[in-house]
């Protein structure tokens, strides 16, 4: 008897979750989907006044709730904890992620530039070339002379 009450509320269940409706309630979900999660970020100023909070925890169970407060898990209090012992947290602004950004050289801006016009030059020269290739090949299928030239230049 009871494999059947469970089989059947289970799909007594399953219809009402298909439908959107919940069992308890009666009425639909409200589910965000959230496309991607973002990584939370602390600023210094919160770090700092949370550690300040956690030391003027004294009760056992303080710190917990104040972490559940705050929506925060043991090991960020640890890591903060850390960082304050080694200074980190007494800048003023947070640290920045990621490779420090290089300062653009001004040469290198300059060098890029005439590369830049080397290419177009260069690009330039050969249309020439292959153009008086071209006039040289016709004058020769029509047999005209075409003046000596100087040589390369």
């Amino acid at each position: 008897m009871t494999g059947v009450l469970a089989v059947g509320t289970e799909r007594v269940l399953e219809r009402t979750f298909q439908s959107g409706v919940s069992p308890v309630m009666g009425t639909e979900r409200d589910v965000e989907v959230v496309a991607k999660a973002q990584r939370r970020r602390f600023s210094a100023e919160y770090k700092r006044r949370v550690l300040r909070e956690a030391e003027a925890c004294r009760r056992p169970g303080e710190v917990s709730a104040l972490l559940r407060r705050e929506g925060l898990y043991s090991s960020h209090l640890a890591a903060w904890r850390a960082a304050q012992q080694r200074g980190e947290l007494a800048a003023l602004g947070a640290k920045r992620r990621g490779p420090t950004p290089a300062r653009p050289d001004p040469r290198q801006k300059r060098i890029a530039e005439l590369e830049r016009d080397n290419r177009r030059w260069q690009a330039r020269a050969e249309r020439a070339e292959a153009l008086v290739e071209v006039q040289k090949k016709l004058a020769e299928l029509l047999g005209l002379e075409l003046p000596a030239s100087n040589g390369p230049r």
